[in-house]
C-alpha cells in the first residue's frame, strides 16, 4: 500500500490509525486511562485528587509530604514494616537486589528467561548493578519448586514474577507459590516477588494481598499497570532495607525533587482502581470465554485464548494470520463500526502465528458475553 493518499495526502500508519480508534471508537474493550491526552489527565487528576488527600498541604520536597503518605499507605496495604517511593520499577527491583546481595555476599539472582529485567531492561541486573542473572526456567510458565531445587548453583536471591506476563499473565496455585518459596528457602536465598501487576492477583490465588507479601522478603509494586496512575513504584520491605534503599535510590538519580503529581494519581488508583480489580478478573473470563465461542462460530481454522481461564483481568489472543493482516482488521473494524475489540499492538511469534494482549478495565465491565462474540465473529469477517 502506498504512504501516500490519491491527493498526496501522508496516509496514517497503522499506529496512527489505531490510536485515533482508541480515541474515537464508542465502544472500546480495554480503554486504558494512559492513553488519553495531558488535558484528559490533568483534568481527572484535578477531578480526583481531593478525595485521597488534603490538596492545601505543602506541595512535597525530596519524598516527604503526599509521597511518604503514599508509602505509609503501600505498607499498610501489604503489612510490611516500610515501603519506598521509586520513580520506575525498573530502579526499585535493582536498588532492591543489590541490597540483597550485598547482606547475602552472593550477587546471583534466579529468575525465570521471560521476567521483566530480562527480557525489557537492557540487561540493567549485569550491566548496571554488578548482579548476575541465573535463569531457573526457559518453560512458559511460573516458576516451580522442582525448578529452584533443579540450580546446579547457589543464588543469593530468587525473583519471582507474579503474573508472569509474557507468558499470559500466568500465576502459580497458592499451593505451588508456596512451594516454590519453600523451596528458595532450603536453599537459604532471599525471596523477592516482582509484584508489578500483583494487585490484581488475589482472585487466583485466593488470598489476600498482607498474606501473598507475607511470603517474600521484599516486593515492588507499580501504581500504573494495574491502578492507572501516571507512574512510580514502591518497594515494600523491612524497615532496615527501606532505610537501605532509600540511600540507594538517591545514588541512582531517583530522588526528585517534587513527584506530587505521580504520587497523588497512586492515592486515587489505591483507592478506586484497586477495589474494582477482582470484579475486571471475574469479567475477564467471561470475555475469554465469548472469544473462544465467537472465533469457534466463524471458523477460524485455529486460534487461542491463553490462558482459557484468565488469572489476571489481562490474557494472551493467538491466531493464525500476520500481524500486519490482525492490525489492520481490528482497526478497520473500529473505523466502520465504532467497536475496537483488540486495542495493542499484534506481535509475530513464528511462521503465520501472532498474539496481542488484551483485557479488562473499567470499559470492558459493560461488555456483555453476546457483545463480545459478536464483535469477534465480525473480526474474523475481515480477515479474508
Amino acid at each position: 500500500m502506498s504512504d501516500t493518499t490519491e491527493d498526496g495526502q501522508r496516509r496514517p500508519s497503522i499506529r496512527e490509525r489505531r490510536r485515533a480508534a482508541m480515541r474515537t471508537a464508542p465502544r472500546v474493550l480495554s480503554r486504558g486511562g494512559w492513553r488519553g491526552t495531558l488535558r484528559e489527565r490533568l483534568t481527572e487528576l484535578a477531578e480526583t485528587a481531593p478525595e485521597v488527600y488534603d490538596l492545601d498541604e505543602p506541595a512535597d520536597i525530596y519524598g516527604d509530604g503526599v509521597v511518604a503518605a503514599l508509602e505509609r499507605r503501600v505498607a499498610e496495604l501489604l503489612g510490611t514494616e516500610a515501603a519506598v517511593f521509586f520513580p520506575t520499577g525498573t530502579m526499585a527491583q535493582q536498588v532492591a537486589l543489590r541490597c540483597w546481595a550485598a547482606r547475602t555476599g552472593n550477587p546471583a539472582v534466579a529468575l525465570h528467561a521471560l521476567s521483566h529485567p530480562e527480557v525489557h531492561e537492557r540487561h540493567a541486573f549485569s550491566q548496571v548493578s554488578g548482579l548476575r542473572p541465573v535463569t531457573v526456567s526457559q518453560e512458559p510458565r511460573p516458576v516451580t519448586a522442582a525448578d529452584v531445587h533443579g540450580l546446579d548453583e547457589p543464588v543469593g536471591a530468587l525473583m519471582l514474577e507474579l503474573p508472569l506476563r509474557d507468558a499470559g499473565f500466568l500465576l502459580p496455585s497458592w499451593e505451588e507459590l508456596t512451594g516454590t518459596v519453600d523451596a528458595a528457602r532450603d536453599r537459604e536465598a532471599v525471596v523477592h516477588f516482582d509484584g508489578a501487576r500483583l494487585w490484581e492477583a488475589t482472585e487466583h490465588l485466593g488470598r489476600p494481598l498482607d498474606e501473598i507479601v507475607a511470603l517474600a522478603d521484599s516486593v515492588y509494586v507499580s501504581f500504573y499497570k494495574s491502578l492507572g496512575g501516571l507512574g512510580g513504584a514502591a518497594l515494600a520491605c523491612p524497615a532496615s532495607l527501606a532505610e537501605e534503599a532509600r540511600a540507594w535510590r538517591h545514588r541512582y538519580g531517583g530522588m526528585v525533587f517534587q513527584q506530587f503529581p505521580t504520587a497523588l494519581s497512586a492515592l486515587v488508583g489505591l483507592d478506586r482502581e484497586l477495589p474494582r480489580l477482582p470484579g475486571y478478573v471475574r469479567h475477564a473470563r467471561v470475555v475469554a470465554a465469548a472469544l473462544r465461542e465467537g472465533f469457534a462460530a466463524a471458523g477460524l481454522p485455529w486460534a487461542r485464548v491463553h490462558p482459557e481461564v484468565p488469572h489476571t483481568h489481562d490474557f494472551q489472543v493467538w491466531l493464525p494470520f500476520e500481524p500486519e493482516v490482525l492490525a489492520e482488521a481490528a482497526v478497520r473494524q473500529a473505523e466502520e463500526t465504532g467497536t475496537l475489540l483488540f486495542a495493542d499492538a499484534w506481535t509475530a511469534h513464528g511462521p503465520g502465528l501472532t498474539v496481542t494482549e488484551t483485557g479488562v478495565r473499567a470499559a470492558g465491565l459493560a461488555w456483555t458475553a453476546r457483545d463480545v462474540r459478536d464483535a469477534a465473529v465480525d473480526f474474523a469477517g475481515r480477515l479474508g
